[in-house]
């Protein structure tokens, strides 16, 4: 449990929150946005440890989490954590699938029967590029072969924490690793959430599934209305059960500074990013996913939310269904 401090008119609460360092998180690490009656202490890591830690050893109070084993986790009844609907980290994954392209893959349903290597099979970049292969193109999980490994030289060799029902998933064989095993044909095929050093060197024979992943990816959005949810913050369950109110609290916190850089996003006198047209960057996603193209809360995800929970459960990382509600605390399913 946190520890407490007595002030004039209030109780303050000391929280060990953990996350990554993005724009719409650095006006609360930087002290511009701040939570109410919370002395936070912000820690940053690369985002594996983050997630390990958070799991392995409870090393934070609130954490950023992998959205896919935190609803594994709480399929099995034995999560530490209850979520926030607030989704720090949102892409889209038809870019993250590259091919060889000398096996005669063309589209999508050229992939069954093939072997395709995945980091972590319940990472959450591949649980949406596998359900947008079956929503959109009929190829299912169960139709390919899987192995997992190391992503690349400088990787370390993946924890494995479940085993997908009815998936044909093996590790990947000697000391390789999944870019050198789609460079000499290994596999063929790789669900990467970062392109893989065999694309970037422009090996022969590789690409990506999705050449014009851009607009596809634009097409998806307007049809489905979906921002794919790949991470989202978790506040220890106990401390939520504790002091329910601190949720919503810590919500508002994060929507303020979710705003705060958004808002800036239009800004060129001078620019709030280093990228030169970040402005009709952000005018193109108003233009395709709304407004508020960066939502945080349930209802307005509803949908994004609704399809990984079902992807889990069909690709057999999910032990049950689970609903959606059971995902958030429940002050916080209305906020």
């Amino acid at each position: 449990m946190p520890r407490h401090a007595s002030g004039v008119d209030h109780l303050t609460t000391y929280l060990k929150i953990a996350l990554g360092a993005y724009d719409r998180t650095l006006p609360l690490m930087a002290g511009l946005v701040d939570i109410k009656d919370v002395a936070a202490e912000y820690v940053t890591a690369p985002l594996e440890d983050i997630f390990s830690k958070a799991f392995d050893d409870l090393s934070y109070d609130i954490t950023e989490l992998s959205f896919s084993n935190y609803l594994y986790l709480t399929s099995t009844g034995n999560c530490p954590y209850i979520g926030l609907p607030v989704f720090l980290s949102r892409s889209f994954r038809h870019s993250a699938i590259f091919i060889r392209t000398d096996r005669g893959i063309s589209g999508p349903r050229d992939l069954v029967g093939r072997t395709v290597g995945v980091r972590e099979f319940s990472m959450t970049a591949a649980l949406v590029a596998r359900g947008v292969l079956e929503d959109d193109f009929g190829v299912r999980a169960t139709d390919l072969r899987w192995h997992y490994g190391p992503a690349d030289a400088g990787d370390s060799n993946p924890i494995v924490r479940m085993k997908p029902n009815g998936i044909e998933l093996e590790p990947l064989l000697g000391n390789s690793n999944l870019s050198d095993a789609l460079r000499d044909g290994t596999i063929d095929a790789l669900i990467s959430y970062k392109p893989p050093p065999a694309f970037l060197d422009g090996a022969p024979n590789v690409g990506r599934l999705f050449v014009d992943y851009e607009a596809v990816e634009a097409d998806y959005a307007r049809r489905t209305g979906i921002f794919p949810i790949m991470h989202l913050l978790g506040i220890e369950r106990k401390l939520a059960e504790h002091d329910p109110m601190l949720c919503l609290r810590i919500c508002d916190a994060f929507e303020a500074s979710r705003r705060y850089a958004v808002g800036r996003t239009n800004e060129r006198q001078a620019p709030f990013t280093s990228l030169p047209w970040a402005p009709d960057e952000a005018a193109r996603s108003r233009e395709i996913l709304g407004d508020n193209f960066w939502s945080y809360g349930v209802a307005a995800n509803r949908p994004a939310l609704e399809s990984l929970c079902r992807y889990s459960y069909t690709q057999g990382i999910s032990a049950r269904p689970v609903m959606v509600d059971e995902l958030f605390a429940p002050t916080t399913l209305s906020w």
